[in-house]
């Protein structure tokens, strides 16, 4: 049994599914909540699952960071877009010799949680998981589920397969997640955003789901023209994506059940789009490096046109 205990912050369709599956395998677990945080702290969790429905009638559930004991793991399971608040979040939670596992989407947010606790490991998740939440305290988990950990460490050296990584994944294979190991963070983490800058940018503009975009010519192959854009991004990293990878990954979402994106849910929910972390650090690794990337930049500009939409908006209601 694992000693690890593990804090989740962001109880949502990615923080509170993985967490769920891990106190349901028998983990110590503390969970960060904020609207729901009143009926999870009475109610639990409830989790509907293509790989089997469960309900966790107790949890312990938190509405501040203060009240929540330390942890070996403190997961950030938050969108990016709430990333400003880490300073206050990670420095009380962490163990000096504990482990930060980010669950975020994007490039760089390592490097911005190393300057908040330099001490620590910070290893991150890759997730391909199909998921939402759909009310209070309850995650519908539509399909995959797939995590992918690497070791953060300065300048995304590659790290092999360290000690910390082996522990994390062996809690979360025996909670009946599927779980493989990159000897090469930054390599995983512009695979992720071959997927990630592609669906999630033009589910927005388009206002489509998955299934739509794979489904007529001319969205097919944009899409393909966007992932070939990441794999020159990569390469301008020093870090080579083949070709075949863009064939898996547009097989993947063709099999994929018809999906929203995480990106898409936020737009029409209009909440903060996750612009900088999934876009705008990709775009400006490559241009350091002396490479354009004109597609991607095209829909870069277009979703912050949209986000700010959005925040203006949400002022103006505040």
């Amino acid at each position: 049994m694992s000693k690890f205990s593990y804090s989740i912050l962001g109880t949502g369709a990615l923080g509170g599914f993985y967490g769920a599956k891990l106190q349901k395998a028998g983990l110590n677990v503390h969970f960060l909540l904020k609207s729901d945080y009143e009926y999870v702290a009475k109610s639990g969790l409830i989790v509907e699952s293509k790989d089997g429905d469960f309900t966790l009638p107790q949890v312990n559930a938190y509405n501040d960071v203060k009240k929540m004991p330390q942890s070996d793991v403190v997961v950030i399971a938050l969108k990016t877009t709430q990333n400003h608040l880490l300073p206050q979040m990670l420095p009380p939670l962490v163990k000096d010799d504990g482990v930060v596992l980010v669950l975020q989407n994007g490039l760089g947010v390592e490097e911005e949680v190393a300057k908040i606790v330099p001490n620590v490991s910070i290893i991150s998740g890759l997730c391909f998981l199909c998921s939402n939440k759909v009310g209070a305290g309850h995650i519908c988990h539509l399909d995959y589920g797939q995590i992918t950990l690497g070791e953060y460490a300065s300048d995304y050296n590659p790290t092999g397969i360290t000690d910390n990584m082996q522990h994390i994944a062996n809690d979360f294979a025996n909670a009946g997640i599927s779980i493989e190991l990159a000897e090469d963070l930054l390599l995983g983490r512009w695979k992720k955003l071959v997927w990630n800058i592609t669906y999630n940018g033009l589910s927005v503009i388009l206002n489509a789901r998955t299934d739509e975009l794979m489904s007529y010519v001319h969205t097919r192959k944009l899409v393909e023209q966007l992932m070939y854009e990441v794999v020159a991004g990569s390469k301008s990293c020093g870090r080579i994506i083949p070709d075949s990878f863009v064939q898996t990954m547009l097989d993947y979402t063709v099999k994929m059940k018809p999906y929203r994106t995480s990106m898409k849910i936020d737009y029409d929910e209009r909440r903060p789009l996750e612009v900088e972390a999934i876009f705008g650090n990709p775009l400006r690794k490559a241009q350091a490096a002396g490479v354009y990337l004109p597609q991607i930049s095209c829909v870069y500009q277009q979703l912050k046109f949209l986000d700010e939409k959005i925040r203006v908006r949400t002022q103006e209601n505040a």
